[in-house]
């Protein structure tokens, strides 16, 4: 890990203590622009509180960057702890870090994604998977055929391991010999090591919540080239909430089945489109109102 991620983790990570005040998103920000402004420091020498004053920071604020730049023994004990149960970190300015979540996300994408599994398929070419986890049959069968014909065609399958939906997609996916991204709002150590990558945002020792379920569900549609919904909930529920914010702000294309809800249909006036079961025999095929193209 080089000095730039070391302090990137530094000041964005907990780091396993719940109670670090880390830099928030736009503190994060203010920082990058003010220092990217300054005159190059000599010899790479790290910021100091005269520095950080200089920028225009209080003398309580430039005293607590400076001590969160202090804590390289917490960082070197959770790399290790993370290290030992197979959990790398990929932060926002490692090479590695999904180009495609800075282009969709900007700002608001993960400061870090911590893996465990097969990192090489993060950057490989996915469709993503959401829906409910009471699943009709007709919904089950949709959702079991997106994560097969993912497989077949050769495309990485994202979804969040949840219980219905998504775990019928992946199930079928890596049954079919395919490739699975599965973003978790749980401690990575919970999940067993299976062919497929793990992902948890900010920490790997975070324990669940519903805050964080609901905020993963941004990197999974993100992620993908195109989103399916296997099913909706009408106005509730992380897969109505995450595929309504998607919708407003573009991130992916949206395609629904066609279960003659209300929540699909109103989904579809919203800018996403609907599809049934034949239609994912290609999904090259499949054309958008935004003219997507594979």
């Amino acid at each position: 890990m080089n000095p730039r991620e070391r302090g990137f983790l530094l000041l964005t990570s907990h780091l396993g203590d719940p109670e670090r005040k880390v830099l928030t998103v736009a503190q994060l920000r203010t920082l990058a622009i003010r220092v990217r402004d300054m005159q190059p420091l000599e010899s790479d020498r790290e910021l100091t509180e005269r520095d950080l004053a200089a920028l225009g920071y209080s003398r309580e604020a430039a005293g607590h960057i400076v001590s969160l730049f202090n804590q390289e023994d917490l960082l070197d004990g959770y790399l290790a702890r993370g290290a030992a149960m197979g959990c790398v970190p990929i932060t926002r300015v490692s090479d590695g870090y999904p180009q495609i979540l800075r282009q969709r996300l900007g700002l608001d994408s993960p400061g870090c994604l911590w893996a465990r599994g097969d990192v090489e398929i993060l950057n490989t070419p996915a469709i993503s998977l959401v829906g409910c986890r009471e699943l009709s049959e007709p919904n089950r069968e949709f959702a079991e055929t997106v994560g097969h014909q993912a497989a077949e065609q050769g495309l990485t399958l994202v979804s969040g391991n949840a219980r219905g939906a998504d775990r019928t997609a992946q199930d079928a996916c890596l049954k079919a010999g395919g490739r699975v991204i599965s973003i978790v709002a749980d401690s990575l150590n919970r999940f067993p090591p299976r062919n497929m990558l793990y992902l948890s945002e900010d920490g790997f020792d975070e324990e669940f919540s519903a805050q964080r379920a609901l905020s993963r569900n941004r990197c999974i549609h993100a992620l993908g080239r195109m989103v399916f919904v296997a099913q909706c909930d009408l106005h509730k529920g992380g897969t109505w909430s995450g595929t309504v914010k998607n919708l407003r702000f573009g991130w992916s294309p949206v395609a629904c089945f066609r279960d003659g809800s209300e929540a699909a249909s109103q989904l579809e006036q919203m800018g996403a489109y609907q599809i049934g079961l034949a239609d994912l025999q290609d999904f090259a095929c499949l054309q958008t109102p935004d003219n997507f193209l594979w």
